[in-house]
């Protein structure tokens, strides 16, 4: 079903939907795509974009009422309901007592259900997961076995089991703007194209790379913050043994409250020229395994401009020599007839054909909480090697937008 029938049907239908919605609101596709998410971004549409990505989330197979099969797209990335990974059931589990103490006395009967059911679940799954030297073959996934689905995984796992909003914790953001207003964005748009060279983070900071210190305001940076531990939608795991520890949310699978909404338009309005053309394609959150040390390997992402906001908790960082914790960027870019998906997924190939070349000519940024880095999305780049202190509300946070189309490197006849 394309947006335009989709949106026809709703400017039909939508009356009758608001005042009874039912079972048989089937005409909403499964799963929100890049496109979509542009068109409502497109006219600042962040009500119209936040009931479609919500309405379509509130009826998958993340709503523990709801029996259907999810999208592949959310099984194809990790995001399935029939495996996990050790770190990433840990991961659920430490969530999970984090809220049985939050909840205990604002809603004791939701504290006692994670504490009585989901915990003991949790816990003996666990006990069930093979060490990871024993899971070369899937790459350190585990497959839940009768035994996990007899102790009631398939109820628990994967699901939204608690989700607040901004609105609930603080009904007043509304009122204030999201963005530290001590910020001179004319000054980052000019170091963006390389028009002012002398900024606060000279040597993190080239066109097309720019590090800015305190984004947000400090009551928007701990709200975030809130809603990110809070909400149980982390639902992709990585394959161990191939990327590393770290789980993932989506704006098309449950990570999309108006104050993230709200963000990408503030980010978008402040900087009209680097934005020019480029509207909100997709977001995601990761959470790293603080037991672990390495993050995301290398690669770009498909998108003009990326927005990249460290969200820890100040003080989690270890701060460790040779533990920067932060980006490396790569400063050149991929050729224009390369294939995204093909190049993406051949580190191999990216460092002989791009990276030595170029002598791996790079930006590396240190993590700090509440830095953003802001790059051009086709430049390669990986996390640096962390070291965090363990505990749940301790783990390596980062908020990504992705604005635009990608713009590779020139053709041959330009070159």
């Amino acid at each position: 079903m394309t947006l335009d029938t989709l949106l026809l049907i709703l400017a039909v239908v939508l009356p009758l939907f608001v005042s009874s919605a039912t079972a048989d609101d089937d005409f909403l596709p499964p799963i929100v795509d890049s496109s979509d998410i542009s068109y409502f971004f497109a006219d600042y549409d962040l009500d119209g974009l936040h009931w479609a990505l919500s309405s379509v989330f509130a009826r998958s197979a993340r709503n523990p009422n709801v029996s259907k099969e999810l999208p592949q797209e959310l099984v194809a990335r990790g995001g399935g309901i029939t495996y996990t990974s050790e770190y990433k059931l840990k991961h659920d589990l430490e969530q999970a007592h984090y809220l049985v103490k939050y909840l205990k006395s604002k809603d004791p009967d939701k504290a006692a259900y994670f504490e009585s059911s989901v915990i003991p679940i949790y816990e003996k799954v666990l006990d069930n997961i093979p060490p990871l030297d024993k899971l070369e073959r899937t790459k350190g996934l585990y497959a839940f076995t009768k035994e996990d689905y007899s102790l009631g995984i398939a109820d628990v796992y994967n699901k939204g089991l608690y989700m607040t909003s901004a609105d609930e914790l603080d009904p007043n953001w509304r009122q204030r703007v999201l963005l530290n207003e001590q910020l001179n964005f004319d000054t980052i748009q000019r170091q963006w194209f390389g028009e002012n060279p002398d900024c606060a983070n000279e040597e993190m900071s080239i066109p097309g790379v720019v590090v800015i210190d305190n984004l947000l305001d400090p009551a928007t940076l701990s709200l975030i913050r809130e809603i990110l531990l809070k909400n149980t939608w982390w639902y992709q795991t990585k394959t161990p043994l191939e990327f590393g520890k770290y789980v993932g949310s989506y704006i098309d699978d449950g990570l999309h409250d108006p104050i993230l909404l709200e963000l990408a338009k503030e980010l978008h309005q402040k900087m009209p020229r680097i934005m020019n053309g480029h509207e909100l394609r997709y977001m995601w959150a990761y959470k790293y395994d603080s037991e672990w040390e390495s993050g995301i390997n290398l690669h770009a992402d498909e998108a003009a401009v990326n927005v990249n906001i460290w969200m820890s908790m100040n003080g989690a960082d270890l701060q460790e020599e040779d533990y920067g914790g932060g980006l490396v960027v790569y400063t050149a870019k991929p050729k224009h007839e390369w294939d995204f998906k093909s190049y993406n997924t051949n580190t191999e190939f990216v460092i002989k054909e791009l990276l030595e070349p170029s002598n791996f000519a790079n930006v590396t940024v240190k993590h700090l909480p509440n830095r953003c880095v802001i790059f051009d999305s086709a430049l390669f780049h990986h996390t640096q090697k962390y070291h965090f202190k363990k505990g749940y509300e301790n783990g390596r946070i980062n908020l990504t937008l992705l604005f635009g189309e990608m713009k590779k490197g020139a053709p041959k006849e330009e070159l």
